[in-house]
């Protein structure tokens, strides 16, 4: 199959997590929806495009930063004494909130669309952004330092493959840990389990006139976020024709 390769630096990011709100917490590699986002925003698409993607890399550290949080409640007339600001009449409380960043972040990132012609208009599309992309936030900005065309393929390991580098981690797939047997055989240190979510879509909850539109997911996928990814000899695995290990979720 033929997919799109990304190495990408980012130097301070957050990859939020949803459920986090004092403290906005991330993710420790950008989840399978950001990036596929990402994709879609940068081709101009207006319908979701099915495709996978293969998720790895590392950062330096971790750090945290102030941001200004604004607080209402609808309907919640202004009070001078307990309100910050007034907004037609409306009452706004203002404070302050932390959020985690990643500095100095490394990414190869795996992109196959599962309709293969449309590979060449992704590739289009990133190796030559109509603006300069960002990954995470909006101001998270993504320098794309290699956008390569690929071929992956699944091939079974004469020697065995360790993950030598030390902070370097990836998404594994638990469906692919599963079917090579290491949660069973315990050849696989485990590292942290995610929920990722991957597809939604907009339903209305309200009226045409006045729409209350609502994200609901209608796929997540379960991988374990670890640096402990060897393979054994005569297992197979996905590889690049770079000889880069995919893999795809």
């Amino acid at each position: 199959m033929k997919g799109i390769k990304l190495v990408i630096h980012q130097d301070m990011v957050n990859y939020r997590m949803p459920t986090s709100y004092q403290l906005r917490e991330t993710y420790p590699l950008p989840p399978l929806s950001t990036v596929i986002g990402m994709v879609h925003y940068l081709c101009d698409y207006q319908q979701y495009e099915p495709m996978d993607v293969s998720i790895q890399g590392s950062y330096f550290s971790k750090t945290n930063d102030f941001f200004t949080r604004y607080e209402f409640k609808n309907g919640n007339k202004f009070e001078k004494g307990r309100h910050n600001l007034e907004v037609n009449g409306f009452g706004v409380s203002r404070g302050i909130g932390y959020t985690e960043l990643l500095v100095d972040v490394s990414l190869i990132l795996h992109i196959v669309p599962k309709d293969q012609t449309k590979v060449p208009a992704i590739y289009a599309a990133l190796n030559q952004p109509r603006e300069f992309p960002n990954l995470g936030r909006r101001e998270d900005l993504a320098d794309f330092q290699k956008v390569q065309l690929v071929e992956i393929t699944e091939q079974t390991l004469e020697n065995d493959y360790e993950n030598r580098k030390g902070n370097w981690s990836a998404y594994l797939p638990v469906d692919w840990i599963e079917k090579k047997g290491s949660l069973d055989k315990g050849t696989f240190q485990t590292g942290t389990r995610y929920r990722l979510p991957k597809v939604y879509e907009l339903v209305n909850f309200g009226t045409k006139k006045v729409p209350k539109i609502h994200r609901n997911w209608i796929e997540r996928k379960e991988v374990v976020y670890t640096s402990s990814f060897d393979v054994f000899e005569g297992e197979a695995v996905l590889i690049d024709d770079e000889g880069t290990l995919v893999f795809l979720t």
